[in-house]
């Protein structure tokens, strides 16, 4: 019997863009059940390099490069959301891209991410376009203050963003980014952020994992804990909003949305913080509390393979080793019921995810009530 193009044979080899740890855990996740990763990252220093018997250290702007990854693998895929769009482009036409490469030109940008959910009937903070000055004072006329300033493209872990309170200057926040277009985002009084991970295969299966409570250092997230502190109802709506996404987009593969949780009375609303059209840091603790990680997951629909039904068999807390905390490794190593993942990076610089530790804390229980 004839194999379709889509589903890969055992020992294909998957290319992946970007050549951070989840690269490096994809990569892993994918030799896990007998499949190669090809990785290609600009960065000689690239942690996922150290995991894969392929692997290509050259631009995202290198055509010839690119033309030759094409060759090499069976399908493309990405570790972030921030792989320029034309290169995810240029490679689609030599290659299949997975998720498709559309998905990067909504989510890379805040307004257009923000635009597409609501038009889904999704709720998110109030927001407004700024490109001028003028449109920073009709912005925080609508949105109101305090609110948050974020550039439209790039940034992540609180880089590219400036919060506006009461007194603040908000044309000097704007003239601080460089008065490169952004989107002014109200502030919204969440009881807490948490997050959900679905996965889509080619065919149209949604699964997700459980909802996870998120907490966050210095805009960096720090710990992660599954199940979250929610209700039925708020677990339901959240896993509802992921699929609807996923559907929407035509996704292939796991994305994450980010979720904000604010107390309505005596219930509580959920609304769109960010989706992340990836593999994302707050599902790690699926790697060791859960019958399939995030990572496998993702290579499964990027095969065409089956999706695993995630089945947590622990309650679990993740904790991002950050800079020199990865010096703690050691501790870790002695501490019963902790899974350590050291990255391998060279340099400990302060804000960077140098590892995690996943603490399997019991059997799994229901997600507890909000």
């Amino acid at each position: 019997m004839t194999r379709p193009a889509h589903i890969l044979a055992p020992g294909a080899t998957i290319g992946i863009l970007g050549g951070g740890q989840l690269g490096r855990m994809l990569a892993l996740a994918a030799a896990r059940i007998g499949l190669r990763c090809h990785i290609y990252s600009p960065d000689t220093d690239s942690c996922a390099f150290d995991v894969v018997q392929k692997a290509t250290q050259a631009g995202y702007e290198d055509e010839e490069h690119l033309a030759r990854f094409a060759q090499a693998v069976d399908v493309i895929t990405y570790e972030f959301e921030n792989v320029p769009h034309h290169t995810a482009e240029f490679l689609a036409t030599r290659c299949a891209v997975v998720p498709d490469p559309t998905v990067l030109a909504t989510t890379q940008d805040r307004l257009a991410e923000k635009t597409f959910v609501n038009r889904l009937g999704i709720p998110t903070a109030p927001f407004a376009a700024v490109g001028s000055e003028a449109e920073i004072v009709s912005g925080l006329d609508a949105v109101g203050r305090p609110a948050i300033l974020k550039t439209q493209r790039l940034g992540y872990d609180g880089k590219g963003q400036r919060t506006i309170g009461p007194e603040s200057d908000a044309l000097a926040a704007w003239a601080d980014l460089g008065h490169t277009p952004c989107i002014l985002e109200g502030f919204v009084p969440f009881e807490r952020e948490v997050s959900i991970l679905a996965a889509r295969s080619r065919n149209g299966q949604v699964v997700c994992f459980d909802v996870t409570e998120n907490e966050h250092r210095n805009h960096i997230l720090k710990t992660s804990r599954a199940p979250a502190a929610v209700s039925d109802a708020v677990t339901a709506e959240a896993r509802r909003i992921a699929g609807t996404i996923a559907e929407a987009f035509g996704y292939v593969g796991v994305l994450a949305v980010e979720l904000f949780i604010v107390r309505d009375g005596t219930s509580h609303s959920v609304l769109v913080n960010e989706i992340a059209p990836r593999v994302h840091n707050s599902g790690h603790w699926t790697i060791d509390g859960c019958t399939v990680s995030q990572f496998e997951q993702h290579v499964r629909a990027v095969a065409g393979w089956p999706l695993g039904e995630p089945v947590r068999h622990s309650d679990v807390e993740m904790i991002n080793l950050i800079g020199a905390e990865i010096e703690e490794t050691a501790r870790w190593l002695a501490v019963p019921g902790a899974c350590v993942h050291h990255y391998g990076k060279a340099e400990a610089r302060p804000g960077r995810k140098m590892g995690h530790v996943t603490r399997l804390l019991g059997p799994a229980s229901t997600d507890k009530a909000g």
